[in-house]
């Protein structure tokens, strides 16, 4: 089951499960879009049939995935909206989301810029919802240009430098490190 606080779908059954997780595995190396249903029950050795019998469509498999991957994130926001400082507040949620991007490289290009779950995101209300606490804590009160044009910047950069050739060889831990160095120096101008 998938903890989320109420603020994100959750509570699926073991066979859903398998499907969520190969769904990720598929997604990952795929793409969404190139991410077939059929791909997915290969995947778990069933029919079609049997995943449409789990999910009714391709939409729900991708906001079941996606549902799990920002609930990995709830705890985070939740930490850092009780944080009384903004900048703690920021530090620890840019250093969770880091953590989370930097260990599922493959998955988080998929994630940002995959147009269907782009599309889902702005569409469906508890990750509307989620984004918002989510960029409320980046941003705090910031929502003039600058601060929205930083944190977008810091977003395509996180993205962008996880799947660069440069990184391929670079350990977890350091690519980790030094990328949250550059995400809170792209962030700090927006306070200024």
């Amino acid at each position: 089951m998938v903890s989320t606080g109420g603020s994100l779908p959750g509570g699926y059954s073991v066979a859903q499960e398998r499907v969520i997780a190969a769904s990720l595995e598929l997604f990952g190396a795929h793409g969404v879009s190139a991410t077939s249903l059929q791909m997915i029950a290969d995947a778990i050795g069933v029919t079609k049939a049997a995943v449409y019998h789990q999910f009714k469509s391709k939409d729900e498999v991708v906001i079941a995935v996606v549902a799990g991957e920002l609930a990995a994130l709830v705890p985070a926001v939740e930490a850092a909206e009780a944080e009384p400082d903004r900048q703690a507040a920021r530090d620890i949620l840019l250093a969770r989301i880091v953590n989370r991007m930097v260990t599922r490289r493959r998955l988080t290009r998929v994630l940002q810029y995959d147009p269907v779950v782009v599309r889902l995101l702005d569409e469906h209300p508890p990750f509307v919802r989620f984004m918002d606490r989510l960029h409320r804590v980046l941003l705090g009160a910031g929502t003039d240009p600058a601060a929205r044009v930083n944190a977008a910047v810091m977003s395509a950069a996180l993205s962008a430098s996880l799947i660069h050739p440069l990184v391929t060889d670079v350990d977890d831990a350091t690519l980790g490190r030094h990328i949250l160095t550059v995400a809170r120096r792209i962030l700090v101008p927006a306070e200024n």
